[in-house]
């Protein structure tokens, strides 16, 4: 699954989830320089996750041992109340895991890649596992899609379209480039980021305050992505970096290409 082209449109909707959490968002916004930097903490993020879909058992427990490293000497600040918290709350983390494991099932599966159910449930339950490399216990990490969704639902009161998250919407909608590359953000970037938008939930869109089209229309569109960009060559997309998929066959030998038909019971 991680293989897939709309893993990049799934990555920029869990930054839009994520950003409507206060807390989590927050600590983000206070400890990085996400304007300056998004691409950066944007590809940080897809080498861990490359590093723990197609490295090693070894090179992921050294990215989890770095990232909870990281986490343990960063803290932030409520501005209304002066409380001063750790950013690695297992409550803020669980929101984070939650967000990416979501956006990254609801995209893929909505544009087109093939899974039933049974399989998305083992998509959740074998994500405990990146859980654990980032400091949670993965006894109380959602394990199936029943699980996931009774998360989402108990944690939406705590959900809001603060100033931080209103950041985040701007930048993502035209975040910042080259003169040069100004055309191709009003056609390809413009693009990514209102397919990843329209596929929030309702009450997201609610909080952002901006709707989108009808479900359906929405899911032509993200069909319709889906199509196109499966039909670049997965050779010549799999050379971007981080180049962990070219990594592993290379271990592993011609036979470990991912492929959807490959995507067990």
């Amino acid at each position: 699954m991680h293989g897939d082209p709309m893993m990049w449109v799934a990555g920029v909707r869990a930054l839009y989830l994520q950003a409507l959490h206060p807390r989590a968002v927050r600590g983000v916004m206070q400890n990085s320089d996400f304007r300056k930097d998004a691409w950066g903490r944007l590809m940080r993020t897809a080498h861990f996750v490359g590093t723990t879909t197609y490295g090693t058992s070894e090179a992921a427990e050294k990215a989890g041992a770095r990232v909870r490293k990281i986490h343990t000497m960063l803290t932030a600040t409520d501005p209304g109340t002066g409380e001063r918290y750790r950013v690695d709350e297992p409550g803020l983390l669980l929101w984070v895991h939650c967000a990416e494991i979501d956006s990254y099932l609801h995209v893929l599966r909505r544009s087109g890649f093939p899974l039933t159910d049974a399989q998305a449930d083992r998509y959740v339950g074998e994500h405990r596992v990146s859980a654990r490399l980032v400091g949670l216990d993965p006894a109380g990490v959602p394990s199936d899609q029943a699980e996931l969704a009774a998360y989402f639902e108990k944690v939406r009161p705590e959900l809001a379209a603060g100033a931080e998250a209103r950041d985040v919407d701007a930048f993502l909608r035209t975040p910042p480039v080259h003169p040069l590359l100004v055309p191709a953000r009003a056609v390809l970037w413009r693009w990514v980021a209102q397919s990843a938008y329209a596929s929030l939930p309702s009450y997201a869109h609610e909080l952002y305050g901006r709707s989108v089209r009808s479900p359906r229309t929405v899911t032509r569109r993200l069909r319709l992505t889906g199509t196109a960009l499966r039909c670049v060559p997965a050779r010549l997309r799999w050379q971007l970096p981080p180049k962990h998929i070219i990594r592993a066959m290379s271990r592993l030998g011609p036979g470990s290409r991912p492929a959807p038909y490959k995507v067990g019971p």
